[in-house]
């Protein structure tokens, strides 16, 4: 039973998938040893985190679920180095909005798999609502970090824009939300290379969110892979 499993798993990722992965995660156990030692919840947020990439690039909901955990855990890791943009972030929109995704994919199997979300495609309408939505959120959200006296206040307002852009996009099933999250990992490489001048054991957050954007990465490549395996099997010669 365990080695049908364990079959089940290694064929449900692709070689390129399981070797992302081990490699990630290699990678951020490796820079916890060598720069923290001391904060486990570090360690386990980013081991959360590339592991919901990994589901979230194969649109399976179970990449939200674990999206939510990540959230938590980073939101309690940005408080202790005062990014409350970072915090509040996580707290407060990606969480929540990773519930909702969550709700959305599962309620948008493709084809009754419920292990692969349909692929969206938002109209240029929706498109234009989105980033004025993203602008008003960015406004206001500047001013709160702004009265919590927010560290590295502009790198953080940028971190909420894209993180918005991208928990919208992730809501909406659309490939560009790992465009998005993409962009928002190289903002936070930046912060966290900022809170590495005062503190070196935050370089292991840094390799976190740098194994971050290579799945971000990929989890673009494979959604443009699914919409179109999606477009060709519902097409009129298909049909």
């Amino acid at each position: 039973m365990n080695k049908n499993k364990l079959e089940t798993f290694t064929n449900y990722f692709s070689k390129v998938e399981i070797l992302l992965w081990c490699c990630s995660v290699i990678l951020i156990t490796v820079s916890f040893c060598i720069f923290d030692r001391e904060n486990y919840l570090t360690l386990t947020a980013s081991l959360i985190g590339v592991t919901s990439l990994i589901f979230a690039a194969k649109g399976n909901p179970l990449g939200q679920f674990l999206m939510i955990i990540f959230s938590l855990l980073y939101g309690i890791i940005s408080f202790t180095f005062s990014y409350y943009g970072e915090m509040i972030t996580y707290l407060g929109m990606t969480m929540p909005m990773a519930v909702f995704a969550l709700i959305s994919w599962l309620r948008h199997p493709y084809n009754g798999n419920k292990s692969e979300v349909q692929v969206n495609h938002i109209s240029k309408k929706e498109t234009l609502f989105m980033w004025i939505l993203t602008v008003i959120v960015t406004f206001i959200f500047y001013f709160i970090l702004k009265a919590f006296h927010t560290a590295n206040i502009l790198p953080s307002t940028l971190s909420i824009t894209t993180s918005f852009l991208a928990v919208y996009l992730t809501f909406r099933r659309s490939p560009y939300y790992a465009i998005a999250y993409a962009c928002n990992d190289i903002v936070l490489i930046l912060l966290w290379i900022l809170a590495t001048i005062h503190d070196i054991t935050y370089l292991s957050v840094i390799v976190c969110f740098i194994t971050f954007l290579v799945n971000d990465i990929y989890g673009f490549i494979n959604w443009s892979r699914m919409a179109k395996k999606q477009a060709d099997f519902e097409s009129p010669q298909n049909s």
